[in-house]
């Protein structure tokens, strides 16, 4: 029972590396389609940390000065990753709820640029 847990866990691993676009997100379990989209952000984020510690590592060498720069643009970035992870959510989860309404969008692009557009102003004013 046991590896044949781990076994399905495997494959919803590589499912969600492999980024497979005949996935209907609408149907099936929650937690799945939410485990789906959620282990590229995980590893994307795990990788940012291992980039950040790497950086500092090669330039600790040239000193104090240059680890706390790197120390400080580093906590910059995540800011601005947190910001747009975000917009990205919110543009992601009103795209989400057109396409779940069964509503057409008659210009995509269009679509895409007003949610994102709505999303940046919406972020701002909170």
């Amino acid at each position: 029972m046991a590896t044949q847990k781990l076994e399905n866990n495997w494959q919803l691993f590589k499912q969600a590396i492999a980024g497979d676009t005949e996935i209907d997100y609408t149907q099936g379990s929650i937690g799945r389609v939410t485990l789906l989209l959620a282990i590229p952000m995980i590893l994307e984020m795990a990788m940012e940390s291992v980039f950040a510690v790497v950086d500092i590592f090669f330039v600790a060498g040239l000193g104090t000065e240059a680890v706390a720069t790197v120390g400080l643009t580093e906590a910059m970035i995540t800011l601005l990753y947190a910001v747009a992870i975000g917009l990205s959510m919110g543009t992601t989860a009103m795209i989400a709820r057109r396409i779940g309404e069964k509503i057409p969008l008659p210009l995509p692009w269009l679509q895409v640029r007003r949610s994102g557009l709505v999303c940046l102003c919406r972020s701002l004013s909170a």
